[in-house]
């Protein structure tokens, strides 16, 4: 398929927008065979079955690289409970908190679980997501770790999607556990199994005064890198307690949360290459006031991208237009840090090469947009101008 009359915004030169103007696309074998300026279209494709834009917009499909969309239940009346005047202490004692989520998805069978997610799923694929991460950690124990690593492998059956799976078993000590002993008897066999079932992408932790020291976090990393697999990780979200820099050591694909990461922190991210994840989904939902330190981010070069962190708790909203807006709005990203967060830096803090940018060779993931510009899509709230998505060359 060729596509004329359209801008394109290729999102392949150092985050920048890549523009083309009065562009054209050319869509073979679920790839790009060629993209460029109208006026330099090859010979061999102008009679290829062409489709008129109309001028519209057409960006790489949207990745959301950091989200706990598969769980059972929801946390509704704790949100009620607090907007009443209770306590987190009180909503805890009354059985809230992921206390919750994990009890409720320890009781939901694969099939409703499944169910759930894909409710998520087809809201993100309505605004032109193509790439997912899910995580587990809502399981804490082996059996419902890998129930959930499950689910999110059964999603691109059922959705022309892409997941991508992080084993998130190191997320919160369970009940009545001791964070070390819960390592020892859950989180590192757990990922093996995870591993020898072929579950498993990345592995994540909490690092948090309220879940887990570095020194915990470092025994799973080390497991992981035995394993082959890369590490990313929940830090500096609530406090500084040093897990940017751990993440940095172990050359982690992705730090995320990062509001209370120093500018030493984000040197260490840019010296091993790892990207941040920007989250502001959760620091809207929880009224955080620590914003990330998205000025060193942009001195030092370290890549930014957005994602919903689509869960029941801190951040539900599964919208990732809303997210562009809230990166722009709370952290004052600019409109094109907001979309190179969605697309070529999303795709970096998952190790992907195939996608995020348009490029000949590569994926055809494409999302076309009822906009004359980019910035539109970070600019308006509550808008889809979604026109089409294409997934390789599925529309």
């Amino acid at each position: 398929m060729l596509y004329t009359n359209t801008q394109i915004a290729t999102m392949d030169a150092d985050g920048t927008y890549g523009l083309i103007r009065d562009g054209a696309l050319v869509v073979q074998d679920a790839k790009v065979a060629w993209v460029g300026a109208r006026t330099d279209l090859p010979a061999k494709f102008r009679d290829e079955a062409t489709e008129d834009l109309g001028g519209r917009l057409i960006t790489p499909a949207l990745i959301d690289c950091h989200t706990h969309i598969v769980f059972g239940g929801n946390r509704a009346k704790e949100f009620e409970m607090r907007l009443n005047g209770a306590s987190y202490e009180e909503v805890a004692r009354a059985g809230g908190g992921i206390v919750s989520t994990v009890t409720a998805t320890r009781a939901a069978d694969f099939d409703s679980l499944l169910s759930e997610a894909l409710r998520r799923v087809d809201v993100m694929i309505a605004e032109g997501v193509a790439v997912i991460e899910i995580k587990s950690g809502y399981g804490l124990d082996i059996e419902n770790e890998l129930k959930m690593l499950r689910v999110a492998r059964a999603i691109p059956e059922r959705r022309s999607v892409c997941v991508v799976t992080s084993y998130l078993a190191a997320h919160a000590v369970p009940v009545g556990a001791v964070a070390d002993k819960y390592i020892d008897d859950v989180v590192l066999p757990g990922l093996r199994a995870a591993h020898a079932e072929g579950l498993v992408d990345a592995v994540d932790g909490f690092c948090e005064g309220i879940a887990f020291n570095p020194d915990q976090i470092r025994r799973v990393f080390d497991l992981a890198r035995d394993l082959g697999l890369p590490v990313k990780l929940h830090a500096e979200q609530l406090c500084h307690l040093g897990g940017t820099k751990l993440a940095a050591e172990y050359g982690a694909i992705s730090a995320d949360h990062v509001e209370y990461a120093t500018d030493a922190d984000v040197q260490a991210l840019a010296a091993s290459n790892t990207t941040a994840v920007i989250l502001p989904g959760a620091f809207y939902t929880i009224r955080e006031t620590q914003m990330p330190p998205i000025e060193s981010f942009r001195k030092h070069g370290v890549p930014m991208a957005l994602a919903t962190d689509c869960n029941p708790g801190s951040s539900p909203m599964a919208s990732l237009l809303l997210t562009m807006n809230m990166g722009c709005t709370l952290f004052r990203m600019t409109p094109q840090e907001a979309l190179a967060g969605v697309t070529c830096n999303a795709a970096r803090a998952l190790g992907l090469t195939d996608c995020g940018v348009i490029r000949a060779g590569l994926r055809a993931n494409l999302a076309i947009w009822d906009v004359q510009e980019p910035a539109e899509l970070a600019y308006r709230i509550g808008w889809n101008p979604l026109y089409k998505r294409i997934f390789g060359d599925q529309p």
